[in-house]
């Protein structure tokens, strides 16, 4: 079982590398092919259309990856129980945004363009709230690799589709590009979704009752995937308050919107994810974790749980420790290396050991879902948010510019580190 928790880690770590450099190619060459105007948009789009793919999932693939990995079930009776229930969710959803896609774009994104992007996600969900579920099962039976193919395959197909089919719409305009782009992800998670099927075993028979829905089964998935939704809810309405809180509190007391702009831009598009830069490694470890973790846990092997958590908290400061010692030694360097500029200095040494605890919070999260304490997750989501959105509306009354959101967001992470350190103790030690 260690051996499969290390390999595991590294398939992982290996993968999510490749899905990085890959990634960021995509984003390059959207934007040589877009332009910035194109971009906007498209980003204009992506909070909604994350926020939709997030829903579509349900928190099944966690509830899934832990009730396989416990092996106490019948797998494919789960995968079809299931599924007539995602697909419900799916319709549900589908209505909702035709229902709201004419509002959101014209009075709310106060962009007419937005308005085919917005429509093409419902083309999109269903595809990918269905690969999420057959990634999930490979993960609880610590099978790493599929997942890792079939993410590079999906990533490699859509970065082929947006070289060739990008030049073909961009003439038509920009939100039928746009549009384009969105739907590009039926063909990209369509080939994620045969290549994951390709590793399935080849033995496999499905009986008549394999497809019955189970109520239990359902239940059981429900009781995990409900928390995991409403902290991902819940998350989604913080950060959706964020720019607004700030933004109307920094101008009642004196701000310009121009500063107000570029130093959020300098926080969120520069600091932030090179201070998040670890995390990268740490969810890694966090989703090889959750398997080891809800089988041990399952069997009752509680000694074994607990050496897991402490491996893969170690393994995350083993990573977060050092490259915390370079941000807050020479932040100027990366900042320059990779950016370009030197702006946000000071809150990259400032951030950078407050995300030392941001490191371990993922396998904390994994452990508690793993142990079946989903809810504790959401708890854990409601407190973090209410106190970061209260502290930033009270701190940014004080005029201390942006550094309100840092302070707020620092104590943010340090309350939902320590809550899920204790609930995560607390359920091993009355186990």
């Amino acid at each position: 079982m260690k051996e499969k928790f290390i390999k595991s880690t590294i398939i992982l770590m290996i993968g999510g590398l490749l899905t990085k450099v890959l990634g960021i190619f995509i984003k390059i060459v959207m934007s040589r092919l877009i332009g910035t105007e194109g971009l906007g948009l498209y980003m204009l789009i992506l909070p909604t259309f994350s926020l939709f793919i997030g829903l579509s999932q349900f928190g099944f693939p966690v509830a899934v990856s832990k009730i396989v990995a416990e092996d106490s079930k019948n797998n494919k009776n789960l995968l079809f129980s299931l599924l007539p229930v995602s697909f419900f969710i799916n319709i549900v959803l589908i209505a909702i945004i035709i229902f709201i896609t004419p509002i959101l774009s014209v009075n709310l994104l106060h962009d007419e363009r937005s308005f085919y992007p917005l429509l093409s996600i419902a083309a999109v969900i269903p595809l990918t709230s269905i690969s999420s579920i057959a990634r999930s099962y490979f993960f609880g039976r610590n099978r790493m690799l599929p997942h890792v193919i079939s993410n590079l395959v999906e990533d490699i197909i859509r970065l082929l589709i947006m070289i060739i089919g990008i030049p073909l719409f961009i003439d038509k305009g920009l939100e039928f590009c746009v549009s384009f782009i969105v739907l590009s992800n039926i063909i990209s998670e369509t080939s994620s979704i045969l290549v994951l099927f390709f590793f399935l075993p080849k033995n496999i028979h499905i009986k008549k009752s394999d497809l019955k829905p189970n109520k239990i089964y359902i239940k059981d998935s429900l009781d995990i995937s409900l928390p995991t939704t409403f902290s991902r809810l819940i998350g989604s309405v913080g950060y959706f308050l964020e720019p607004i809180i700030l933004t109307g509190v920094l101008t009642f007391v004196g701000y310009n919107n121009k500063f107000i702009v570029y130093e959020y831009g300098v926080l969120n598009g520069y600091v932030i994810p090179l201070v998040l830069l670890p995390s990268f490694f740490t969810l890694a470890i966090s989703q090889a974790l959750l398997p080891v973790i809800s089988k041990s846990f399952y069997e009752e092997k509680i000694s074994y749980t607990k050496s897991k958590i402490k491996q893969a908290i170690f393994f995350s400061l083993l990573i977060g420790i050092p490259v915390t010692i370079l941000f807050e030694i020479c932040p100027e360097v990366f900042l320059k290396l990779i950016y370009n500029t030197t702006d946000g200095v000071s809150y990259l040494r400032f951030l950078a050991p407050v995300c030392l605890f941001q490191y371990i919070q993922s396998p904390l999260a994994s452990a508690l879902d793993a142990m079946g304490k989903s809810s504790d997750n959401m708890k854990a989501c409601f407190l973090g948010t209410v106190v970061r959105t209260s502290l930033l509306f009270l701190l940014s009354l004080f005029k201390i510019g942006l550094w309100g959101l840092v302070i707020s967001t620092s104590i943010n992470v340090f309350v939902v580190t320590f809550y899920s350190l204790r609930k995560v103790k607390k359920n091993l030690l009355f186990s």
